[in-house]
């Protein structure tokens, strides 16, 4: 009830609502806080973990119809925006507790990128139980595939099939197994993915839609030769689930594109599949949290996570979220990378930022991971990355939202951010040259065996 009743005293006029933002945000120079431009509000309720306080800073305007203006416009915010330095620009609600939504794959991102680097692979195991007859093209005996690659789709099975077409195998006289950890094309069940893999292999099974990843695979690389054939293996038996036989030889290992390039792929198109794999890898949730604790300085209370994709309720402030952040600006650094190198650069890249800060002053001028809930939390809205202004600056800002709608939270983040870009000269594009998305996940390798090892172990 007295949360409620914060509620009813901040429920200003839109109109009113839009003059109070651009006031702060013209005086925004400094160390001013969002806090300090305000009008006053009523004391909030002491803060938990599960519940952030209401915002205090008015939601910003939106190109609505007048009717549309005249709304208030309901939810609880926290932001922080820093120089490189760590100089504060603009804050509030900073050590409030948000759920960030699909920003918690950041904080997965930063752990892989700690844990394996970002040259790591995911390999996946060819075996076989059986004998290798080149004069037929037949393996005599069962076909094993074990691993555990997030990214791998209908094209990756095709180059598996190729690579044993070029051993001098066709066909496999026994049946199709996949290890338990096995998935194909996002999907979480290892025998529908088995089941893909099967008809994936065999060229009369293949469906169209594999046809075209194969091709415009292919076709991304330039390597036109590999179209010139059709590559082709049939099981003659079944397909089923079960781990590699302990008498099965391996016969070949596919490893996935760069952890660095898979990552792209995942934050651009903010993939949950991909994310909650990658923190199985880690060993799963708890274990990157205890690893996030320990690497940050965190308390065992400044962060809640139940998932690795942001899926569910998690629990984070906009001060640990900025600490993420830089730890893995940090990261990507250490091995000369950028925030661009894994992060979607907005109005260009394709995925969840594709459509935002498209206008030509502001395209390219925000590196950022979006968060997004429509129904947990009453609506849960984030946005965490860097801006770039006119003078060459670099800004870090973390702006979360809850507990409302979840288009107009994103009207008010990319309002804000534009602000403070004015209010330092305008925006300024940074040097990026995008890449398209299927050749982040093109470059891949594949190896004879030459011994039992085949996944690589993560670094310690």
């Amino acid at each position: 009830m007295k949360l409620m009743a914060v509620f009813q005293e901040i429920r200003w006029p839109f109109r009113f609502v839009a003059c109070a933002t651009v006031m702060f945000f013209s005086l925004t120079i400094g160390q001013v806080t969002l806090a300090q431009e305000l009008p006053k509000q009523p004391p909030a309720p002491s803060p938990t973990v599960d519940q952030p306080q209401p915002a205090q800073t008015p939601v910003a305007p939106t190109e609505q119809s007048s009717g549309e203006t005249e709304r208030p416009l309901y939810g609880l915010q926290g932001v922080l925006v820093e120089t490189l330095s760590g100089q504060q620009v603009s804050s509030q609600s900073i050590d409030q507790q948000f759920n960030p939504a699909s920003n918690v794959k950041l904080a997965t991102a930063l752990v892989a990128l700690q844990t394996f680097g970002p040259d790591h692979r995911f390999a996946t195991g060819v075996w076989t139980d059986g004998t290798v007859d080149k004069a037929t093209g037949k393996i005599q005996g069962n076909l094993y595939i074990s691993g555990r690659d997030p990214s791998f789709h209908y094209e990756h099975a095709i180059m598996i099939a190729r690579e044993l077409n070029r051993l001098g195998v066709k066909e496999v006289t026994g049946d199709l197994f996949v290890a338990p950890g096995f998935t194909m094309n996002f999907s979480s069940s290892a025998q529908s993915s088995g089941e893909q893999l099967y008809d994936t292999f065999d060229s009369t099974l293949r469906t169209g839609a594999a046809t075209r990843a194969w091709d415009y695979e292919r076709a991304a690389l330039k390597d036109h030769s590999s179209m010139e054939s059709v590559p082709s293996l049939a099981v003659m038996g079944g397909v089923d689930v079960s781990p590699v036989a302990p008498n099965a030889k391996l016969l070949l290992t596919h490893k996935s594109s760069k952890l660095v390039d898979i990552l792209k792929v995942l934050l651009c198109y903010s993939n949950n599949f991909m994310a909650a794999r990658i923190g199985e890898s880690l060993g799963g949730t708890e274990a990157v949290r205890q690893h996030l604790i320990s690497r940050l300085g965190l308390g065992p209370s400044e962060i809640r996570l139940s998932s690795l994709s942001g899926l569910g309720i998690n629990r984070v402030s906009p001060r640990v979220m900025m600490k993420i952040f830089r730890a893995l600006r940090t990261e990507l650094a250490k091995h000369r990378l950028d925030p661009s190198d894994i992060m979607p650069v907005a109005g260009i890249d394709p995925g969840t930022l594709e459509d935002r800060f498209t206008g030509l002053q502001w395209r390219g001028s925000v590196i950022g991971k979006t968060g997004t809930l429509v129904r947990t939390d009453g609506g849960a809205s984030s946005l965490v990355g860097q801006m770039k202004t006119a003078s060459g600056e670099v800004l870090l800002f973390v702006i979360m939202n809850q507990s409302g709608s979840v288009s107009r939270f994103r009207e008010n983040q990319d309002y804000l951010v534009m602000l403070i870009q004015n209010t330092r000269g305008g925006p300024r594009a940074f040097d990026y040259k995008p890449v398209t998305m299927a050749m982040q996940l093109s470059h891949t390798e594949s190896s004879v065996a030459v011994s039992d090892e085949y996944e690589p172990k993560p670094k310690q």
